[in-house]
């Protein structure tokens, strides 16, 4: 079959949460390099529900219009989904990115599964998962997990790399200059994160006297990390709130070391691979990150990335003591990491892959 011409296929694309989030970022860009697209979206402040209420009332116009010939529905979508489904008959790509009821009940414990607050988290994923043609997940341990958690068959469930927007995260030189090796993190301090593991590590290795942790953000267990620096006694563990977007590519050229993690204990730090992850890669910077099925879909021990147990400590202080004292071993980290994310999440890859999966959508293949 020849291939369609991008002007011959229009994309409707909305999402629940800002354009400017990562996961949205980056299919928005590979779906404009190959589509028309049509975007819906929302960035002004506001509650999920209520964001999600002004961004359907945009797209109803456009759905009776029958304007288009798929609609794609991005992060977070999950309110929108049954509507769209109601509205249109077109083919529906929804990016489900991750689940509401692990989140909930199992990563965060807001909820018991089988409460009330439970079932409706379960009910939505499954709902809005089987409102869609085709649903996106961000790791192959996450398609499996949405196949056999919520009964869905798993030929319509597709894995999609988050990736990067490589304009802004591309290898650079670093910018300052000085004696310390400057690990870095940043995260918004989920349960997930385990942050507290991070500084229990800065605490076994307080004594190597030019080490430096840098750890950007806020969140949950904010808190609780600073203060379990405090009683550690550490020096070297600084502590900065969350920087702009745009300053993320400084920071990460300025680090010797970069941390991927997840490092937390819980059943959804296994299936995900952090979005820092992406952008470390693609900058070509050393990495560690945990032994986690998630991880190991895209990284090697010791080829693109430096592996260590979740939420231990110990072996993360060792795999830092290891990799600030061999130069070599970062370079080939470094090397080994960059060529790992053109090889498979880069943005031409995540493109390539997205087009191929509407093109099927649209029943074009």
């Amino acid at each position: 079959m020849m291939k369609p011409s991008s002007s011959s296929l229009r994309i409707l694309f909305t999402c629940g949460r800002e354009p400017g989030y990562t996961r949205n970022e980056v299919i928005l860009r590979a779906l404009r390099a190959s589509f028309a697209v049509t975007e819906i979206t929302d960035s002004r402040p506001g509650s999920l529900i209520a964001r999600s209420l002004r961004v359907l009332l945009g797209l109803i116009p456009h759905l009776r219009r029958d304007d288009h010939d798929l609609v794609f529905v991005g992060f977070y979508g999950y309110l929108l989904m049954p509507w769209v489904r109601r509205l249109t008959h077109r083919p529906i790509v929804f990016d489900a990115f991750l689940s509401n009821y692990d989140t909930l009940c199992f990563d965060r414990r807001r909820f018991h599964p089988r409460s009330i607050a439970g079932r409706l988290a379960f009910w939505l994923d499954q709902t809005a998962c089987n409102a869609a043609d085709r649903v996106l997940l961000d790791t192959g341990s996450h398609r499996a997990y949405f196949a056999e958690t919520f009964q869905l068959p798993a030929e319509c469930l597709y894995c999609l790399y988050v990736g990067c927007n490589e304009d802004r995260f591309f290898p650079q030189p670093r910018r300052q200059s000085n004696t310390e090796f400057r690990v870095l993190y940043y995260s918004s301090y989920l349960p997930l994160h385990g942050v507290e593991h991070i500084v229990n590590a800065a605490g076994l290795l307080k004594d190597r006297g030019n080490l430096r942790f840098r750890l950007i953000g806020q969140g949950m267990s904010h808190a609780r990390a600073r203060l379990l620096a405090e009683q550690l006694s550490i020096s070297s563990v600084e502590f900065l709130p969350p920087v702009p977007y745009a300053l993320l590519p400084e920071e990460i050229a300025n680090a010797d070391l970069c941390l991927g993690g997840p490092f937390g204990d819980t059943p959804k730090a296994r299936r995900v691979i952090p979005g820092k992850t992406f952008q470390f890669l693609s900058m070509a910077r050393p990495l560690i990150a945990s032994d986690t099925p998630g991880n190991r879909e895209l990284l090697n021990h010791e080829q693109s990335a430096y592996l260590v147990p979740l939420a231990d400590p110990e072996a993360l202080a060792a795999a830092i003591a290891v990799i600030q004292d061999d130069a070599a071993l970062r370079q080939t980290l470094a090397v080994g990491g960059r060529a790992r994310y053109l090889e498979q999440c880069s943005e031409a890859v995540i493109r390539g892959s997205l087009y191929q999966i509407l093109l099927g959508s649209m029943g074009l293949l």
